[in-house]
């Protein structure tokens, strides 16, 4: 959710005159500092400044140190406002090269410049009255931050930060700071040997190890079943591509940014495949379709590659190799509505079972950069809109949102700590079946263009994983756990039992843990592994025929037999 979109607008303005007091407190301490911008965001504010020398962590207490002299100053917030040619004379002779170049790119005559204290930078505000409002705050961390995103431009440093009305609220938001610190996906996949990104190999591309493997295969055969079950036929295209498909499909000049320099492949350009979309098209037109056939459902785990830029990779949420588990809907618009509740519906039952129960639903609406008849747009947001009220679920207007060839549904799921992640998508699009000429044969026997409906539950399959990882906290339940249960012999006397205790087990994932090492070192390390079951062997459970079983998290154990122990999984 954007910034625009926190209820409370004062949240937002006190968080942006929050960054201004920031950005004066920097100046002062490191009086050869060039700024940039500081905005107000979803979580609280950043501002990126240009230094010599890059801060450090211990200059963040230094800055917020200054920053509380500041707001005890109780300075008002003064809007000033100035041609914008004086205003770029302002900020030559304060030489802020950002500044101007900023002002140039601003169309009005006119734009306003903000002051509280000595500091004065160029805002269209709003502010706070003065500083005293500005109490509970916190500086974050420090990252580098290209200027307008761009790996052309000079990278400059970022100071992120936080600021609440109340204590309790910056308390309650800084522990929630700490549990995500714990949950970090990228910490947690090197500690539970998940994943591994080499910059031998690349930035942004993922190598599966094989306990993520084993996550990755539950997912896909679980998305496979599921998609089966619900209509979908399974299809798979290949990872490059002649580069005139996406000419005809305009991804070409619409995101060259983000598609790979072609390789030549006899004597024509090819590319990597950056999106499903094409292919599925392709496979559709190779027969003619009767309006008894649709709707078509084609589904794919695809693999694509993009070029993101090397400052947002992170971790499995932003990626430039992953898998789309994309599906593409062929249907007439007399069944558009009836395939967007069913897709809906499926959506929501699909993330249920991965344990989300929470959801933030947008409409997506036109953008100011669209194509298509402004009434095809209408009817499709109707279409979209009647469908999502039909469901019963609440959901907000993401005004201008839509993607340049239609209008959507984003679907964002909560985890344990509250926090939003995009997953799901639901998407009309005009621009394909014009370009490629997508028509079925309908009553009349005259060829009528298809309605297409792009579609994605997981999003990302790499991402979800990060998620699932960050959600549990790489505690997965039974079912998603790369290991289910691990058997700990107390001593080498245990080793054959702890094998026939295997075999027992049947298919169920089990490790036995056999090495010449203390009990209380292999306890240790199965609950560092977050396993869900530990069965411990002695010769008491050897004679006995029993188990000894403890569950992840808890310090009791239970002793069954092996089918006790067996009936009581799989009676829950």
């Amino acid at each position: 959710m954007s910034i625009k979109k926190i209820k409370d607008i004062s949240l937002e303005t006190l968080r942006h005159s929050t960054s201004h007091i920031m950005a004066q407190a920097v100046v002062e301490l490191f009086p050869d500092t060039k700024l940039a911008i500081g905005p107000a965001i979803e979580e609280g504010f950043y501002y990126d400044f240009d230094t010599p020398q890059p801060f450090k962590p211990e200059d963040l207490e230094k800055i917020e140190n200054r920053m509380r002299e500041i707001v005890a100053g109780n300075h008002k917030f003064v809007r000033t406002e100035m041609s914008k040619k004086d205003a770029v004379e302002f900020f030559k002779k304060k030489n802020e090269p950002y500044k101007i170049e900023l002002l140039n790119d601003i169309p009005d005559e006119k734009v306003s410049l903000y002051q509280q204290d000595t500091f004065i930078d160029l805002c269209r505000g709003p502010h706070l009255e003065n500083t005293k409002g500005i109490r509970h705050f916190k500086l974050l961390s420090i990252a580098g931050a290209y200027w307008r995103g761009s790996e052309k431009n000079k990278m400059l440093q970022r100071i992120y930060g936080t600021v609440f009305p109340t204590k309790e609220e910056l308390e309650q938001y800084l522990k929630r700071q700490e549990e995500a610190k714990k949950r970090d996906h990228r910490i947690l996949g090197k500690l539970l040997d998940l994943f591994s990104v080499h910059e031998e190999i690349g930035a942004g591309l993922i190598h599966w190890h094989p306990k993520g493997a084993i996550v990755r295969e539950i997912l896909e055969d679980f998305w496979k079943k599921e998609h089966i079950k619900n209509g979908y036929q399974i299809v798979y295209t290949p990872h490059i591509a002649s580069e005139e498909i996406y000419k005809i499909s305009g991804h070409l000049e619409k995101y060259s940014d983000m598609i790979y320099s072609p390789m030549d492949i006899d004597g024509k350009p090819f590319r990597v495949k950056p999106m499903n979309c094409p292919g599925h098209i392709l496979i559709f037109k190779t027969k003619l379709h009767s309006y008894r056939e649709l709707p078509v459902r084609f589904a794919e785990m695809g693999a694509v590659y993009r070029h993101e830029l090397s400052g947002v990779l992170h971790g499995l949420m932003r990626v430039r190799g992953f898998t789309i588990d994309d599906a593409h809907i062929f249907c007439t618009k007399e069944q558009v509505e009836n395939e967007i509740i069913s897709v809906f519906d499926f959506t929501i039952k699909f993330l249920k079972k991965f344990g989300f129960s929470e959801f933030e639903i947008f409409l997506a609406t036109r953008p100011e950069t669209y194509i298509g008849e402004i009434e095809k747009w209408d009817l499709a947001t109707a279409s979209l809109k009647k469908a999502l009220e039909k469901t019963g679920y609440k959901y907000e207007i993401d005004a201008g949102g839509g993607a340049f060839y239609g209008p959507k549904i984003d679907l964002k799921v909560k985890d344990v700590l509250g926090r939003s992640w995009q997953c799901s998508t639901i998407q009309f699009d005009f621009n394909l079946p014009e370009r490629f000429d997508i028509t079925y044969r309908n009553e009349d026997g005259k060829d009528e263009k298809v309605i297409m409906i792009h579609r994605a539950i997981f999003g990302s399959l790499e991402r979800f994983f990060g998620v699932l990882i960050e959600h549990y906290g790489g505690a997965f339940p039974f079912w998603l756990a790369p290991v289910q249960i691990k058997i700990l012999p107390i001593t080498d006397a245990q080793i054959e039992y702890a094998r026939l205790v295997k075999n027992e087990l049947g298919d169920l994932r089990v490790e036995i843990d056999s090495r010449n090492e203390k009990l209380n070192y292999k306890i240790r390390e199965a609950q560092m592994e977050k396993i869900p079951y530990m069965i411990i062997l002695g010769e008491k459970e050897k004679n006995t025929k029993t188990i000894a079983v403890r569950k992840y998290g808890r310090t009791k154990t239970e002793v069954f037999s092996v089918s006790e122990f067996l009936k009581k999984l799989f009676d829950k």
